[in-house]
């Protein structure tokens, strides 16, 4: 099952240089909780970089970071932003086994088509390290759909992620709702989920 959408790979491949340059800042918050569970110096994998604001931050922070975004234009722009190389990595080929303390995955999979959600969430537990933390952010919903601008969102609930989630072997999975925006400026209603593997 592709884990990709065309359509939304095509927005971000038209508009990366908007996307990276619109000086977006990192997603402090949730950055500072995230990494204060991981030991120091922890290995990161980040997916879906964007501009490569969170893993500035991180990188900052003094970690291992590992930035991937799956669109090459999005890719080599963060590389050039962070100084470091930036892999072009669809979810789908993500086939690390125990190699990472921490996965962040700001704002991504929501683009994953629904019925591929739950085989990258089982590729991302893989990589995990045991005991490593896991987390993702997405639009809340009741079903999948698109944006103004033809991006692909699966649009959860929080029952529906939770379920999901629930099929791989996790220590805790905690779901916390929150009012924010994106892209768009259109008021939204976001799930962060932070997993810790067993």
């Amino acid at each position: 099952m592709a884990a990709k959408d065309e359509d939304t790979i095509g927005f971000y491949t038209d508009n990366a240089s908007t996307y990276t340059a619109r000086g977006q800042a990192a997603d402090r918050p949730h950055l500072e909780t995230f990494l204060a569970r991981l030991p120091e110096g922890a290995s990161i994998l980040e997916l879906g970089c964007g501009g490569g604001q969170d893993s500035e931050f991180m990188l900052a922070a003094g970690f291992d970071v590992h930035p991937t975004d799956g669109t090459p234009e999005i890719a080599k722009a963060a590389e050039a932003r962070l100084g470091i190389p930036v892999r072009t990595l669809l979810f789908e080929n993500i086939d690390d086994s125990e190699r990472h303390d921490g996965v962040w995955a700001n704002a991504c999979l929501l683009h994953v088509p629904r019925p591929a959600l739950a085989g990258i969430i089982g590729r991302i537990h893989a990589a995990l390290k045991p005991s490593g933390v896991f987390y993702a952010s997405f639009k809340a919903g009741k079903a999948e759909g698109r944006d103004t601008f033809g991006r692909y969102y699966n649009y959860p609930s929080k029952a529906w992620l939770e379920d999901l989630y629930g099929q791989f072997d996790w220590a805790s999975i905690e779901t916390e709702a929150r009012q924010g925006s994106g892209y768009d400026n259109m008021p939204t209603d976001w799930l962060h989920v932070t997993a810790t593997k067993s």
